[in-house]
């Protein structure tokens, strides 16, 4: 496995990560991944180079159309795309694997997940599927419109899914994507949410390319302003070069929450909002060309019908966790999802895509340094109140 920020001592809160420290730490969630790196030098449409793939997140290890799960949405800023949402809004109800990939496959891994979906039920003709599919833009190392992912890789990925560890950084969907001006792509965390009533756990997992260098700050420090273009050149400029972003924050983010407790579909949302927390602490506004999308989903209430399985009960008993008890989720959360960027940055590492462009790793060390030295430094004397 990658390295990972936590095993640097850069930590940006406080709270309790599950064994994992991974969404998949959450019972029954899998992950899995479809990596396609090829081709080196000028772009030719087409053929590349490429730097894509696909990420699948399966809720259940069961068949997921026959046992939904509580589900809840919430945008950020909407400059982007996730499928199947709209009916998520309406229903409350998650019923297919998630996958997240690049903005111009979106289409492709939408029908594979339908067909997969299709041939697992048997061909019945009167099912239906709307397959949640999400994406953020990997065009500044990849030929993003070259069509190179395809129906098989989101077979590979769903059949790679496992509930151990997750793969970080420059793997499945993120295999392209830059986060805060360096290489970013997939990061996970998770939270261990106890009280005097028992203990529940949330997993965050993210396909990070958004964010501008400027704003990048951790647990305070200005960690983008001090590894600055000058230090740490941005994307598609020359090693060490300096210069703006000319597009400060345009990307993307997709979060996707999972929980163990027992949630109806308006705390889902609720949760879903609280990622937001998360990738504000680290800097990001959600920018104008950035689309940020998080969707929350709960598996903790069994036996909720699903719209093409056996005929449900008159009524259908299910557990509710109170909101007096929410809040160390919606805490949680916010972590989870800082912390998965964190894991993000530092697990990728610098690639080269088309034209020669580079985006550069986060120089980790360098970062865990300027936080040693930030929570070594005495407090600063309060103002003179004369």
């Amino acid at each position: 496995m990658a390295q990972r920020a936590r095993d640097l001592g850069i930590v940006a809160s406080t709270g309790n990560p599950g064994p994992r420290n991974a969404i998949t730490d959450v019972a029954g969630v899998s992950v899995g991944h479809t990596t396609l790196i090829s081709g080196d030098g000028p772009l030719v449409p087409g053929r590349g180079p490429v730097r894509t793939g696909v990420t699948v997140v399966l809720p259940r290890t069961e068949r997921i159309w026959d046992r939904p799960v509580f589900a809840g949405c919430h945008t950020l800023n909407g400059n982007g795309e996730v499928t199947g949402l709209e009916w998520i809004r309406e229903a409350g109800l998650l019923a297919t694997p998630v996958g997240l990939t690049s903005t111009h496959s979106v289409g492709v891994v939408r029908d594979a997940l339908a067909a997969w979906e299709a041939r697992q039920r048997g061909y019945d003709p009167d099912a239906w599927s709307l397959p949640v599919v999400g994406e953020t833009w990997d065009g500044r190392l990849n030929d993003a419109s070259g069509g190179h992912v395809g129906p098989q890789h989101v077979l590979d990925a769903l059949a790679a899914a496992a509930a151990g560890p997750v793969p970080e950084g420059n793997v499945g969907g993120g295999t392209g994507m830059i986060c805060h001006g360096f290489k970013g792509g997939i990061g996970t965390a998770s939270r261990l949410v106890e009280d005097a009533h028992g203990r529940h756990t949330v997993g965050v997992l993210v396909q990070a390319n958004h964010g501008s260098r400027a704003g990048f700050t951790v647990n305070g420090v200005p960690a983008g302003q001090l590894i600055g273009p000058d230090r740490v050149a941005l994307p598609g400029r020359p090693s060490a070069a300096p210069g703006p972003d000319p597009r400060p924050g345009a990307g993307s983010i997709i979060g996707i929450v999972a929980t163990d407790a027992p949630l109806l579909p308006h705390q889902c949302r609720r949760l879903a909002q609280r990622a937001v927390i998360g990738i504000a602490r680290l800097g990001a506004v959600g920018e104008h060309y950035s689309g940020d999308f998080f969707l929350a989903f709960a598996t903790g209430n069994d036996g909720i019908p699903g719209d093409h399985g056996p005929p449900p009960a008159p009524v259908v008993p299910l557990a509710m966790l109170p909101d007096t008890r929410i809040t160390g989720l919606f805490r949680g959360v916010a972590e989870a999802t800082e912390e998965a960027v964190l894991n993000a940055l530092v697990a990728a590492r610098t690639m080269t895509g088309r034209d020669g462009i580079t985006a550069y790793q986060l120089p980790a060390g360098e970062l865990a340094a300027l936080l040693a030295a930030r929570s070594a430094a005495p407090p600063s004397a309060p103002a003179d109140a004369r």
